[in-house]
């Protein structure tokens, strides 16, 4: 194996040199010439149904990667609710939290020392402790609250985004299949048109069978003519003379009248006055 791979080099950098000694520069442009005259010969002699195949094939493929979108798509779906459901209840708590904050900010700007809540008592530096707690929660929550704010709007960006991907994928692939169905719909026409064409004789086939027919007929009549021949012995002595047959008599014979021979004695007694009966 090792050596049949190093002949194979061998011969390549053979070639290779042979050729960039006879080309010179053009090597590359003769080299990738040939490349594409090859491949383009190669693919024109496919067969169009074996391509057509290929192409539903191709099209075939196409639904695992449809249907691993789709299940992308869903999922994100649902974690994007859940993150909205997040938002709404971090919203709520913050506007909560601001309702809190400001009523005690209020309580403390009435002058008072000591406060009452829940019925228990604060003295103001309680209440302004709290306070200052509370404050600093609300601006982490707030801070938390416009990154999810932030979050939820790249998803809904990017989930759009996929789902118009999967939408023109989805169409694509219905195109193509009508497409490969034209084209099977297409090839099928063709090979109906080319049968019909095998079918049509071309000029020069169907002069020779003119003229087959002619022959044919000419050796029918030949033999025909030898086949009357056959009860005339040439050589024979004629022992009758040939009888000249008048018209007249044929005329006559064919309408049914008197012959010319019979009407004239007739003729010749009715001009001295003998009436025959």
């Amino acid at each position: 194996m090792f050596r049949l791979f190093k002949r194979t080099v061998v011969t390549t950098l053979a070639v290779g040199l042979v050729a960039g000694l006879t080309f010179g520069t053009d090597t590359f442009s003769y080299l990738k010439t040939s490349y594409n005259r090859l491949t383009s010969s190669v693919s024109d002699s496919v067969p169009v149904e074996f391509q057509i195949d290929r192409a539903r094939q191709m099209v075939h493929d196409l639904a695992p990667e449809v249907r691993r979108s789709m299940h992308v798509i869903a999922k994100e779906e649902i974690e994007l609710d859940k993150l909205r459901n997040q938002i709404a209840k971090a919203e709520t708590q913050a506007q909560e939290s601001k309702e809190q904050i400001m009523r005690l900010q209020s309580d403390l700007g009435s002058g008072q020392d000591v406060f009452r809540y829940a019925g228990r008592s604060y003295s103001r530096n309680e209440v302004k402790h709290d306070l200052t707690q509370r404050f600093s929660r609300h601006k982490v929550a707030d801070d938390t609250l416009a990154h999810l704010c932030s979050m939820r709007d790249a998803r809904a960006a990017n989930l759009e985004a996929a789902q118009k991907k999967l939408a023109a994928m989805m169409s694509a692939q219905k195109r193509l299949e009508t497409d490969i169905t034209n084209l099977e719909t297409q090839r099928k026409l063709v090979e109906v048109a080319q049968a019909s064409s095998d079918v049509l004789l071309d000029d020069s086939q169907l002069a020779r069978a003119k003229d087959l027919i002619v022959d044919i007929r000419t050796r029918l009549d030949v033999a025909a003519k030898l086949a009357n021949a056959d009860s005339h012995y040439l050589g024979e002595i004629p022992l009758d003379e040939p009888t000249d047959e008048d018209v007249s008599d044929q005329v006559a014979a064919y309408f049914g009248g008197e012959s010319a021979k019979a009407a004239k004695p007739q003729a010749e007694l009715a001009s001295v006055g003998i009436q025959l009966d």
